[in-house]
């Protein structure tokens, strides 16, 4: 196959690493946007700000320029973009007929859509899904074994995720249940602040079981309310990545409530990772969207106050501990 991944941050590095090495032969063209950057990618044979020390596999080309005529060529596309550039990426993608997966997980910023939502407002003619699930950049990059999930409503998305990436490495599911995949991706990222903050102030670990196990049952009724399966919340994309960045050492969403608990500002914390931190963008747009559901978050309301400066560390302590008892199924 002939896949090209579009953004070479860790994310979009990684799977093209992972690509690249995959029993299947694959060519794969890792897309920069910055010229001299991919020049240096390609010189040096590794992604020296990301992923310094993994060298890139021979049957993987880095470009710049003109990304039209890469995915016009191309047998799978990877949009390996934050979610805040999502929109503009697709809209670049005339012509292309292959079958595209976006790595981003979130909700746009503004208009509180999900990632398949924005791609059917600005590019309705692509085959698209998500490519989610559990995962570091750089244990992928690593070949640890990892499982994702080949999420799309069009059974040529999913099949060509599973082609181009299942392998010895990497365990590929599919599912038609894009809408639970997605809000799973974005939820997750704005509880690992939470989960952060708990372990930053030292907690411990039964608070931090109790908000991971209370932050997936927000995450389920606001999928619920979007359409999602309940089920999809049980797999890989739900509990799964929720687990997995709420307590990774790896996790830079956790990390920034770590560094809040530590009692560094919102600014500080951000400068300090060098990498985006989805859950801090798109924190107030999940919370949105769920008020205008009817929906009850209150680990991510007080998320939102706290990234606003609204509510001290201790205070969102407090204010959660201090909700009036009900039911656990509610």
């Amino acid at each position: 196959m002939k896949i090209v991944v579009l953004g070479a941050g860790a994310w979009g590095t990684a799977v093209a690493i992972a690509a690249a090495l995959h029993p299947g032969g694959h060519d794969v063209q890792l897309w920069a946007r910055d010229a001299q950057q991919a020049q240096a990618m390609q010189s040096a044979r590794a992604n020296a700000r990301y992923l310094r020390d993994l060298s890139f596999p021979p049957s993987l080309h880095v470009a710049s320029g003109d990304a039209s005529a890469l995915v016009r060529q191309a047998d799978l596309v990877i949009l390996g973009t934050p979610m805040s550039a999502l929109r503009g990426m697709l809209q670049t993608l005339h012509g292309c007929s292959a079958p595209v997966a976006w790595l981003c997980k979130g909700f746009e910023a503004g208009t509180g859509l999900m990632a398949h939502e924005v791609c059917a407002q600005v590019a309705p003619q692509l085959a698209s899904g998500a490519f989610s699930g559990p995962s570091f950049a750089q244990e992928v990059a690593l070949a640890q074994p990892t499982a994702l999930v080949a999420a799309s409503r069009n059974a040529r998305v999913r099949e060509a995720l599973v082609a181009g990436f299942h392998g010895p490495a990497l365990r590929v599911y599919a599912s038609d249940d894009i809408v639970g995949v997605e809000v799973g991706g974005a939820v997750k990222n704005v509880l690992a602040i939470a989960t952060g903050l708990c372990d930053g102030l030292h907690l411990g670990l039964n608070a931090r079981a109790a908000l991971v196990t209370r932050g997936l049952a927000e995450m389920t009724r606001l999928g619920l309310a979007l359409g999602a399966r309940a089920e999809t919340f049980m797999g890989l994309s739900g509990l799964g990545d929720l687990v997995l960045t709420a307590t990774g050492d790896l996790s830079r969403n956790r990390r920034i409530g770590l560094l809040l608990a530590e009692g560094k500002t919102l600014e500080q914390a951000v400068d300090s990772l060098g990498h985006v931190a989805e859950g801090v963008y798109s924190a107030r747009t999940v919370v949105q969207r769920a008020r205008v559901l009817g929906v009850e978050m209150p680990i991510a309301e007080c998320v939102v106050a706290l990234l606003a400066g609204q509510l001290r560390a201790e205070e969102v302590v407090a204010l959660l501990m201090e909700r009036d008892p009900r039911p656990e199924t509610q």
